[in-house]
């Protein structure tokens, strides 16, 4: 039976050790309403006091709405510091100078927002001397489903290693928000967008291929297919030696 609490006091002496050693005042993550993000959150408040979740609406009205809602019912629950920058606008602005030069497909669109959110927590990660907090889990990584530069983009991520199962398990061990538990993982792109609808494939098969190698023909097709587009994304940068 996997022990829980030795891991998440493994995990929060990991950020602790993190925060130290780089001289940093606080942690900062985006606060999606997701499940990674919340337990993200969870993880850095008891680590480090000064956590800020910051929620990031952009342009689709469930940020504004369910997801919001799910940001802050973290944050009372948790006790973490809570702020909203609205997006829309610059979101709004950088379209509009973007579509004076070229010719905007739905892969620059769909990226938009999650770089835009990376910037924001940049700037005030820069701003308080804080380190920004990855949320990205194991599944997402290996099907290459997140933004590079975007939601990709941390200085420390410490739930890489779990798969999104893994996630979930967790959350109910920590009494995470059952708004939270219960909603089915999106990356709030559009109203609607749910992960696994989009992918083609449910994350308890993507989990279940990464574990143990095993899948049904279609399943494996799919993942083998997003690992295998995606290797860029995993890759470092490449340099010239």
């Amino acid at each position: 039976m996997r022990d829980y609490r030795a891991e998440f006091e493994g995990r929060v002496a990991f950020i602790k050790a993190l925060v130290k050693s780089s001289g940093s005042a606080g942690i900062i993550f985006g606060n999606s309403g997701g499940k990674d993000s919340a337990l993200v959150g969870i993880l850095c408040k008891a680590a480090c006091e000064n956590t800020l979740g910051l929620i990031m609406p952009c342009a689709s009205r469930r940020n504004f709405g369910p997801d919001a809602d799910d940001g802050h019912a973290l944050a009372k629950a948790f006790g973490i510091e809570s702020r909203m920058v609205d997006l829309t606008g610059v979101r709004a602005a950088e379209l509009g100078a973007l579509e004076k030069v070229t010719s905007l497909n739905d892969a620059a669109l769909t990226n938009l927002a999650p770089r835009l959110r990376m910037t924001t927590l940049y700037a005030i990660a820069a701003c308080e001397n804080r380190l920004v907090a990855g949320t990205g889990n194991r599944s997402e990584a290996h099907m290459g489903y997140f933004t590079k530069w975007g939601d990709g983009a941390c200085d420390f991520n410490p739930i890489s290693d779990l798969t999104a199962g893994e996630v979930f398990a967790f959350l109910e061990y920590l009494k995470a928000p059952r708004c939270i538990i219960d909603k089915a993982p999106s990356a709030g792109l559009f109203d609607g967008q749910t992960d696994e609808e989009d992918m083609g494939v449910s994350y308890a098969a993507i989990d279940r291929y990464i574990l143990t190698g095993e899948a049904t023909e279609n399943d494996r097709a799919i993942i083998d297919r997003y690992h295998s587009r995606s290797e860029h994304k995993r890759r470092p940068i490449a340099t010239y030696r």
